[in-house]
């Protein structure tokens, strides 16, 4: 007998060689049937592994992400298999769950169109009715790979001679006429995937790689009740209105050109005020906190990045100019400034006294991203980035640290985007070691200092293994944007080995010299970035202090003009982003204009408010609030742009 603890406390006694799902069904049927997987002192399972040792169980239902995931997972299976029927010559790939739904890669010559994709969803229907058990089975890697010649599946049979050499057992799931490989976990049987949809067709390239093969990728996503499908569906017709691509592009915020390249986008007024804000509003306020701002050149010697350790780890992401087999120099654009503030570290000798330092930049960077990497301003090629370095002694570092992620927090609450942030401790990979600098040694001292800070500061962090930097681990503040793609928006990084591989030293209290600890940071991240994802938070309605333009004066008619224009110079004389809008159009049509544009504020003028020395005050999502005496309206403006109140 062995013995089960339950949730609740509960422990029961089985046979040994029960199933978790047998223990299920025992626990009452309406669970049964709302389990997917099961965890198994804490690690994730299926419900048909076999217990043979007293452990934990815990039932997962779709309301857990790890059901979310192995539901989704059997749905991609499910898609796999319709595909295979309808199209038996179809090469399959990769199939995995992500974020709020699955996608399947195929190399098929039949292009999926909407109307494929419509006879595969009604397939994939009949493969729910049959309601086919999965059934997880292993082979040797010798036979799994020739069952899956056998089956002319290239992709899956180089997937599997990568595991070939481990002498490991090769795990496929079956279902009916279907078999996959795959390690699981799976929900039961396929008549649970009720409420599917396919959502979209792109192409992708295997493995991710351009000097692969292109194959055709469609997404899905799949619910257990249908009501929470509709839900979802809707929830992403409303993101493909939020998408800053689009609507970054409708309200001429930015455009892009074929002349000019792929990820170079230009940012058009609208868009150009709104960074200028920003960055007016980051670099006061890090002044204020004690920040050193520098200038600091876009290029550099290749000598430099070789120093840093970049040219070893970061070439292929770097824009070279020159040739070092012809040239006696070789220059790159920057992808980050850390070398070069460095240089200014270095400018004199430095004491305990000096620390700690913080040079701050508003740093244009250049990075070679792939072209299938890139989307709009959220990733691009050139991008502005509010980076900073700050050297420290030990003793100064939580502090110092503490203060970064104080004014990054401070930052994301006044923009209205701390609610949709989370944090990730990106720690390096050990088995990886090629990747990273250091010593073993160097980096357990380094993520263990990191670790107490943030355990100190009570940061609620997941771990993500072989994300830290080459040189540090670091605490990535993550956000997704409207259609649930996670992206690392502010970066905060513990680095204590280039500092001795610059030279750079400090003289200590006892008169040694010493490396500083370096921390590197960004405040408010990639302002391209930050952009993007605050046209998607308020779908364009910026928040009065950052719009591009905060009022519109609408005069009834041409003798008001000049009423208007007098209330728009002294709007203006206050900083104000104000303008007339003098036209011959009727009033309602210049009101609509407005709203489309989402000005934070339209005042209308006429005969009365001439007379009372006012304005008709039309607010955004407000409507008419009523008419004000143009001095009182100028107050509360100003109020609420000096608070940066979000309404």
């Amino acid at each position: 007998m062995i013995k089960v603890s339950l949730k609740g406390g509960v422990v029961k006694e089985y046979e040994s060689g029960i199933s978790a799902m047998e223990i299920t069904k025992e626990l009452g049927m309406g669970l049964y049937k709302a389990a997917c997987v099961c965890r198994i002192n804490g690690k994730v399972a299926d419900l048909r592994t076999v217990l043979t040792e007293d452990c934990e169980l815990e039932i997962v239902t779709f309301d857990d992400a790890d059901g979310k995931y192995a539901f989704r997972h059997t749905a991609s299976h499910i898609l796999a298999q319709a595909v295979k029927r309808l199209y038996p010559a179809a090469k399959l790939a990769i199939g995995p769950a992500i974020d709020n739904g699955f996608y399947y890669d195929f190399d098929v010559d039949v292009p999926f169109t909407p109307e494929i994709l419509e006879k595969i969803e009604a397939e994939m229907k009949k493969i729910v009715k049959e309601g086919l058990p999965l059934e997880k089975y292993e082979l040797d890697a010798d036979e799994a790979i020739k069952l899956m010649e056998e089956k002319g599946e290239p992709f899956k049979v180089e997937l599997i001679k990568e595991h070939s050499g481990k002498g490991e057992k090769i795990t496929f799931f079956k279902q009916g006429e279907f078999d996959e490989l795959c390690a699981g976990p799976h929900i039961p049987d396929t008549s649970r995937v009720k409420a599917f949809k396919l959502t979209s067709c792109t192409g992708a390239y295997w493995r991710g790689d351009s000097n692969n093969k292109m194959l055709q990728r469609i997404y899905g996503t799949a619910f257990t009740k249908k009501e929470e499908l509709e839900a979802h569906l809707t929830a992403i017709e409303e993101a493909k209105k939020r998408d800053h691509n689009k609507l970054g592009r409708e309200l001429e915020i930015f455009t892009t050109s074929d002349l000019i390249g792929q990820g170079l986008p230009i940012l058009l007024p609208n868009g150009a005020r709104i960074i200028q804000i920003l960055q007016r509003f980051v670099e006061d306020e890090e002044q204020r906190r004690g920040w050193q701002l520098t200038k600091t050149p876009f290029m550099a010697k290749s000598d430099l990045y070789k120093l840093s350790c970049h040219w070893d780890h970061y070439q292929d992401g770097m824009f070279v100019l020159g040739d070092e087999e012809k040239d006696s120099e070789v220059f790159a654009l920057r992808p980050m400034t850390c070398p070069f503030q460095y240089q200014a570290y270095l400018n004199r000798a430095r004491s305990y006294r000096d620390l700690p330092i913080r040079y701050n930049e508003t740093s244009t960077l250049f990075r070679n991203e792939a072209s299938g990497e890139m989307h709009g301003l959220i990733r691009v090629r050139q991008f502005t980035i509010s980076e900073g370095h700050l050297m420290c002694t030990p003793e100064q570092l939580e502090d110092e640290f503490k203060g970064c992620l104080e004014l990054c927090e401070f930052m994301l609450k006044t923009l209205g985007l701390y609610e949709d942030v989370s944090f990730r401790f990106s720690q390096w990979d050990p088995d990886n070691r090629e990747k990273y600098i250091g010593t073993t040694e160097q980096w357990d001292e380094a993520q263990g200092v990191m670790k107490k800070i943030l355990d100190h500061l009570e940061i609620p962090y997941k771990i993500g293994i072989g994300e830290a930097a080459f040189y540090g681990p670091k605490l990535d503040i993550q956000i997704k944007n409207v259609h649930g793609k996670e992206d690392t928006l502010i970066t905060i990084q513990i680095d204590q080995m280039l500092a001795e591989k610059f030279g750079m030293e400090y003289v200590d209290k006892d008169g040694t010299k010493k490396n500083p600890y370096i921390i590197h940071r960004t405040s408010i991240g990639c302002y391209e970035r930050t952009l993007a994802l605050l046209i998607e938070k308020y779908a364009g309605a910026f928040p009065l202090w950052m719009a591009p333009e905060q009022i519109r004066l609408l005069p009834i008619a041409d003798r008001h003009h000049e009423y208007a224009n007098d209330v728009c110079k002294k709007l203006a004389s206050y900083g104000f982003r104000v303008t007339v809008d003098d036209r011959s159009e009727k009033i309602g049509y210049k009101i609509r204009e407005a709203q489309l544009q989402k000005i934070p504020y339209m005042l209308l003028v006429g005969d009365k408010e001439i007379e009372d020395c006012a304005v008709s005050v039309r607010k955004r999502g407000e409507g008419d609030i009523g008419a004000k005496n143009v001095d009182e309206f100028l107050q509360s403006a100003l109020a609420d742009v000096a608070s940066k109140v979000i309404w």
